[in-house]
């Protein structure tokens, strides 16, 4: 039986990518000390989906580590030298890490070296997955020609009819504090691909999403939207109209791209993950499709001043993905991914 070892593994990404490969024949350990709930309060706390992981995965282990532990890691490495590794523990909010600086960048930078160096030690034949961010891109995509819609900003350059692609630059931005601790863990994966030629990637997400989101207003925009609707709260949108448009993968399509990275993996590659122009909408198109599923009036105030470092509009290219793994492809629609956030918070809220 192979071995996973999945770190932030009660959060959206890390628990779904546990029950993938728990399905799949795997032997599950994960890494996480509810740092969100740190991070971001009661609203943040994910022990329920560890309870969740413990309960219904059928060899799954939970290990209460902190990434920022280096002797741990490097201990739990040597224990268990894992066949392949997926890293989704993070400090995950732009706007937090302004408050935070220290605990982001241990978090973020620190916490990827100390797990690179652990797998390089104890078993560095294994694929190591990292979940990056498009923010290592900062605010450059905010330099591209744009156009006006009725309900949202779309790219007015051809040169990015389909997106963001991975050759864009990550210079000569303002990327937040906690892009640039991204941007730190991104560059170190890639040089223990290359430098050590260690089969890894950084997958740089756009709005990663699912019904098992524990999502906040500081991270998590689409959970955290529905969430506000069933409760009837009010939704802040902060700038640009509420037309800016961001785009939405469900958790499970990045769990296959993971999987069929580590089938088949590559040293040192980056890939822009997001759901592409076809999964992409903006604040007010989000705020309609949630209406449609909820049958419930969105609530909301405006604030006209946008978040530091905030895209006006992005939406991954995913052209280099479907080019080296043509197996794999979005098939997660947006409207069935605002169905199941829908439907996964009224059962949270009905206490099932």
């Amino acid at each position: 039986m192979k071995t996973l070892l999945v770190t932030g593994s009660s959060g959206l990404i890390g628990s779904e990518v546990c029950t993938y490969f728990d399905g799949r024949g795997w032997r599950v350990h994960g890494v996480d000390n509810n740092q969100r709930a740190v991070f971001f309060g009661e609203a943040g706390d994910t022990r329920w989906n560890q309870r969740r992981l413990a309960q219904t995965l059928k060899s799954f282990e939970h290990h209460e580590l902190d990434v920022r532990d280096r002797a741990g890691v490097l201990r739990l490495l040597a224990e268990l030298k894992p066949d392949a590794i997926v890293h989704t523990a993070a400090q995950p909010s732009h706007d937090r890490a302004a408050a935070i600086p220290f605990d982001d960048f241990d978090v973020n930078a620190v916490g990827t070296l100390n797990l690179l160096e652990a797998a390089r030690r104890a078993c560095p034949e294994a694929p190591l997955v990292h979940m990056s961010t498009n923010k290592v891109y900062g605010d450059r995509p905010n330099t591209i020609r744009l156009r006006e819609l009725d309900t949202r900003w779309d790219y007015d350059d051809p040169a990015y009819a389909n997106g963001i692609p991975e050759s864009f630059s990550i210079d000569q931005s303002k990327h937040s504090l906690f892009g640039a601790s991204k941007v730190a863990a991104d560059v170190m994966v890639q040089e223990y691909g290359r430098y050590f030629n260690m089969p890894t990637c950084c997958l740089r997400g756009g709005c990663l999403t699912g019904p098992n989101h524990s999502g906040v207003e500081l991270h998590g925009f689409l959970s955290f939207l529905v969430k506000c609707n069933l409760e009837g709260r009010e939704y802040r949108v902060f700038g640009y109209k509420g037309k800016q448009v961001r785009d939405n993968i469900h958790s499970e399509d990045v769990a296959r791209f993971i999987h069929a990275f580590i089938e088949s993996p590559r040293s040192g590659e980056t890939y822009n993950i997001g759901g592409g122009k076809n999964n992409s909408c903006s604040i007010r198109e989000a705020f309609a499709l949630t209406e449609e599923f909820s049958g419930k009036p969105m609530k909301y105030a405006y604030v006209e001043e946008n978040r530091i470092g905030d895209h006006i509009c992005y939406y991954s290219d995913l052209s280099k993905m479907r080019n080296h793994y043509p197996g794999w492809d979005i098939t997660v629609s947006l409207r069935e991914t605002v169905r199941q956030i829908v439907e996964a918070w009224r059962r949270r809220s009905d206490g099932e």
